[in-house]
């Protein structure tokens, strides 16, 4: 009867949803796909119009886009540990390059007359309001049922370690994730110990203490946080964790190492984790290349008139080119050739290229108008519906200066993971023009690793609006 009572209370603790977590994903997905269609057929009874096939072909296609541009930007991923907001924020923004996707299939389908403006333009407004809605009331239902003590998980870590106290300070600072900490659990001497902060969690005792609360069903999870040195002892009590039914989990600080875009994967049998990648494959890279081609049309569209315009006035105000091709870096470290509108009277492209310096007498007038509001760049927008370059990414450096600063600055090369960009998270924090120290020089590569690192589709349409904002500031552009 004891033991009855005992699984009985350990049944209630954990509630009826955590057995159901790996469904929350199809779930989610089910009913994204519902709400984009429902959204459309209310649009359509609003009008009001028919229900035909026109509109079950718009809901499929738009459910299929939705998906692939919600698993590209992490929609549909674990947002246990993450506030309301970011997933509301993340709804809207996948919403935001659906809709110019949709819009570009039906113009080249030829099928944009066949829809009512008003329905479209409801069903765009209607659908991810109703998408945000719905999961942010799933939140705050699951939120809920965690506060009254279901859907919770018991926590220990094994190891009074740094690592293990800022994952404490994690899980204490996250309470929607519904975990609850039991304690720290180390066979070490208390001098070898990291001196735990009280309000982090206390030590319970050793390792064998743990196995036999998690073997009694007193702890979920377990995070192994122990220095990779220590690989006998992690082996020792992962295998005696085996004999129980708990989580675990080996928790590590990459900070130790200078990784870009780490990431777990499997060759054969064998697990490997990348340190060093390009954050571009699969639907990452097809997301990039579809941004690209639809914001670089969209912007070759409006500045075609005004690039023959410039290219008049640089032509008859200063002799030589319209353009100006320089050879720089491109993906891969792989040779391309940069055009810009000539704004100097030198077209340098050897072993010596010197960058333009304030008051420099071989800018030209109309040059300095050119540098100053970035409109030099605007031929390069070729170059991204080519595929050369990207609108967002590194800006390529001229190849000598790739020689110069490779072997002066660690992880430099490592810009050319990624295609180089017209405009970049660099630029937009000020890191752009003159680097006549190598200071300068390093701190433009430590921004460009971390666009690589930390790439996202909502930071490239951030940093093309900081641009786009800040493009007559003209700050460090000489």
């Amino acid at each position: 009867m004891t033991d009855f009572r005992n699984a009985a209370s350990l049944n209630n603790r954990h509630g009826l949803i955590r057995p159901h977590e790996a469904k929350l994903d199809f779930l989610a997905r089910t009913t994204d796909a519902c709400w984009i269609t429902i959204s459309l057929w209310v649009a359509s009874a609003l009008y009001p119009e028919k229900w035909d096939s026109r509109h079950s072909t718009a809901a499929a296609v738009a459910v299929v886009v939705f998906y692939l541009v919600g698993q590209a930007q992490g929609l549909y991923r674990a947002w246990r540990s993450e506030p309301i907001k970011r997933e509301f924020a993340q709804v809207w923004l996948t919403w935001a390059f659906v809709v110019p996707l949709l819009l570009l299939l039906a113009f080249v389908a030829k099928t944009s007359e066949d829809y009512s403006r008003r329905v479209i333009l409801e069903w765009f407004g209607m659908a991810p309001t109703f998408i945000s809605v719905w999961r942010v009331a799933l939140r705050l239902f699951l939120q809920e049922m965690r506060a009254r003590g279901h859907n919770t998980r018991t926590v220990a870590i094994a190891g009074a370690s740094a690592l293990g106290e800022e994952l404490a300070r994690s899980i204490q600072r996250s309470p929607w994730m519904g975990m609850r900490m039991v304690g720290f659990y180390d066979d070490r001497h208390v001098s070898r110990l990291h001196p735990i902060d009280p309000e982090a969690g206390e030590i319970k005792g050793d390792l064998d203490k743990l196995v036999a609360e998690t073997k009694h069903g007193r702890v979920d999870v377990v995070y192994i946080a122990l220095p990779l040195r220590a690989e006998p002892r992690i082996n020792a009590i992962i295998r005696r964790l085996q004999d129980t039914t708990a989580s675990v989990y080996l928790a590590y600080d990459f900070g130790g190492f200078d990784v870009l875009r780490a990431q777990w994967g499997q060759v054969g049998g064998v697990p490997v984790m990348s340190v060093v990648e390009n954050p571009f494959h699969g639907i990452e890279g097809v997301t990039k290349r579809v941004e690209d081609l639809l914001i670089g049309s969209l912007i070759m569209s409006a500045i075609a008139l005004p690039m023959l315009v410039i290219a008049l006035v640089v032509r008859l105000s200063s002799k030589g080119p319209v353009f100006f091709r320089q050879r720089r870096y491109g993906l891969n470290g792989e040779e391309i050739t940069v055009l810009k509108f000539r704004t100097m009277t030198v077209t340098e492209d050897g072993a010596e290229v010197k960058q333009a310096t304030r008051n420099d007498i071989r800018v030209t007038r109309v040059g300095h108008f050119l540098r100053r509001t970035s409109l030099d760049e605007l031929p390069q927008f070729i170059q991204v519906l080519t595929g050369d370059m990207s609108i967002v990414g590194p800006r390529p450096h001229a190849v000598v200066h790739n020689e110069q600063y490779r072997s002066l600055i660690q992880g430099y090369m490592l810009r050319h993971k990624v295609k180089p960009g017209i405009t970049g998270w660099a630029q937009v924090n000020g890191w752009r023009g003159e680097t006549d120290t190598l200071e300068k020089m390093a701190k433009r590569v430590e921004y460009d690793l971390a666009y690589i690192r930390d790439w996202a589709l909502w930071m490239d349409l951030k940093i093309i609006m900081l641009t786009v904002l800040g493009v007559f500031r003209g700050k460090n552009a000489y």
